[in-house]
């Protein structure tokens, strides 16, 4: 689904959204508290900009941001990334096949795209170009902090050309509450559009 289109390279954002709950309660004056699933993102002023975002999704649901993890009803454990990337190649256009001169001119061992001396755009083969596509993602999970039961679980994937978590991850958020929390084990593509506006797929 992630190859079906590219972000950050085309007019809209593209997220593959995947859910799964349990018991998650509706918003009844519960409490909650965004924590870094990752301990190494604990602190960071990175994660506090992200989890931010989180909270204030969880806000617009109804339920209320505590004053400490130690105070939450609810823990919503957050997690972010980009890997490496991974080069692609695409090729556009083709050449031209003339019985005469072999696929773009090669019967008689010509140059590519040259016929008698001359270049002759009509010869010449596809055009080649290569790029790096990153794969973004975040993981939200979300327990009872009375229970330690694990309520929701929650991820949201990007294929894109840019590394960027600054631009990936408040995407990503906002894709993972659209409609939120969704049915339990489907995966939708949510399209965000370049004017802020989210594309909500038909069911």
């Amino acid at each position: 689904m992630l190859a079906a289109g590219l972000s950050a390279c085309a007019p809209s954002f593209n997220a593959d959204v995947s859910r799964f709950t349990a018991t998650l309660p509706a918003p009844q004056g519960q409490t909650f508290a965004v924590v870094a699933d990752d301990p190494k993102l604990a602190g960071g002023l990175e994660f506090a900009l992200y989890a931010d975002m989180v909270a204030a999704e969880m806000q617009k649901l109804g339920y209320t941001e505590a004053a400490s993890p130690s105070e939450a009803n609810l823990l919503a454990r957050f997690d972010y990334g980009v890997d490496n990337g991974r080069e692609r190649v695409r090729t556009t256009g083709r050449g031209f096949n003339d019985p005469f001169f072999g696929p773009w001119g090669r019967g008689f061992g010509f140059r590519r795209g040259f016929a008698f001396g001359f270049h002759d755009p009509f010869l010449a083969g596809p055009e080649v170009r290569s790029y790096t596509v990153y794969v973004g993602d975040i993981d939200l999970k979300i327990d009872s902090t009375a229970s330690g039961e694990r309520l929701f679980e929650g991820q949201a994937q990007a294929a894109s050309r840019t590394n960027r978590l600054q631009t990936l991850v408040p995407n990503l958020v906002e894709a993972l509450f659209t409609d939120f929390p969704g049915n339990s084990g489907e995966t939708l593509r949510i399209t965000i559009k370049e004017d802020g506006k989210t594309v909500r797929p038909a069911r």
